[in-house]
């Protein structure tokens, strides 16, 4: 399935239908008089958060969205059949953005969570109801309230517990293939990660779920490279694992640039808890790893875990780290130390 995380399409409630004009005519009657009913509402535009989907691909090949119209009114006092609700179904974690991207209208987090976006126009009142003791036969009717319309755009930030940030070929896809049953794409040059990637960590009877984006380099958020328009995946995310190369020429310089891109970008990416794992050391000598973890510490003033995607030494530390760090999952009881039982992540 490809990957979509940005989609405009155009979305349009149903007017109401027109009341009805009619006078009750029948022989023997001896009263006559309007007998027109109201119209139907219009459909309303309602969006739906469903769990299992993680990509915005069907609004490439579907972008018009429109809820039928009332039907009109009738003889006899009826009034005319609404219009169906247009339900539009969408992962969850996406965002409804203005046309303009600059407002959000609705924010979905919550599977099952329902928005009316756009409600349908009331249909217009029959001649029935304009009949006054002055005004005993009304020729006059409500057409039925406009519809609602408008271009929006839809954004997905994918929900995640932890986020995986570094520079091309910080062996971030090696180690999501490592601890989930992802299967990224692994290749000996940058940018083999084009899309985001999810996959689910069980450890200790817990379960979280961790997301790979491209490689930052210098100037993603000026647009270099693939940019910085995948990081709005990571900002749900509860802590952030930054893979550091341990074989480049430079690994300190390269952990500073992605912080400064983080930075550069926003949302409080910069702020939330980071694990720092220095990877790939199972190529470089003890003594050499040794003296990159504590210039790394001192650069970061945070703990470094040597680690080894390919090899596998080290990731059970992160990972333990990392669940240290999401917490307990919600609805689980507080952790007390003095009473057993209680959620712990080892």
């Amino acid at each position: 399935m490809h990957f979509l995380d940005q989609a405009k399409i155009f979305v349009r409630s149903g007017a109401g239908g027109q009341g009805a004009v009619s006078f009750r005519r029948e022989k023997f009657m001896e009263y006559g008089g309007p007998d027109g009913g109201n119209g139907g509402k219009g459909g309303d535009i309602i969006f739906e958060a469903v769990p299992g989907l993680n990509t915005l691909i069907d609004f490439r090949y579907t972008q018009h969205f429109r809820a039928p119209r009332g039907h009109g009114g009738s003889g006899s006092n009826r009034t005319g059949a609404g219009g169906d609700d247009l339900l539009i179904r969408v992962p969850v974690g996406t965002q409804v953005l203005s046309e303009d991207k600059e407002e959000v209208l609705a924010d979905f987090t919550v599977p099952g969570e329902r928005v009316v976006f756009l409600r349908g126009g009331d249909g217009g009142r029959g001649n029935a109801t304009y009949k006054t003791s002055t005004n005993r036969a009304p020729r006059q009717h409500g057409t039925g309230w406009p519809y609602e319309e408008m271009w929006i755009w839809l954004r997905l930030k994918l929900l995640a517990d932890a986020g995986l940030v570094g520079l091309p070929n910080a062996g971030k896809s090696t180690f999501i293939n490592a601890v989930t049953n992802a299967q990224a794409k692994v290749g000996a040059y940058p940018f083999t990660t084009v899309r985001p990637q999810l996959g689910v960590v069980s450890r200790h009877n817990r379960e979280f779920v961790i997301a790979d984006i491209p490689g930052l380099i210098e100037g993603a958020a000026d647009g270099a490279g693939i940019g910085d328009r995948f990081l709005g995946h990571i900002e749900r995310c509860k802590v952030l694992l930054h893979l550091v190369d341990a074989t480049e020429d430079d690994p300190v310089g390269n952990y500073r640039i992605v912080r400064g891109e983080l930075d550069a970008y926003g949302a409080g990416l910069v702020d939330k808890p980071q694990v720092i794992g220095l990877n790939k050391i199972d190529a470089l000598d003890p003594a050499e790893v040794k003296k990159l973890v504590t210039k790394l510490k001192r650069a970061s003033k945070a703990d470094v875990l040597p680690m080894s995607g390919a090899g596998g030494t080290g990731i059970e530390a992160v990972v333990e780290r990392l669940i240290e760090e999401i917490g307990p999952p919600e609805g689980a009881p507080a952790r007390d130390d003095d009473s057993p039982g209680e959620w712990s992540p080892v």
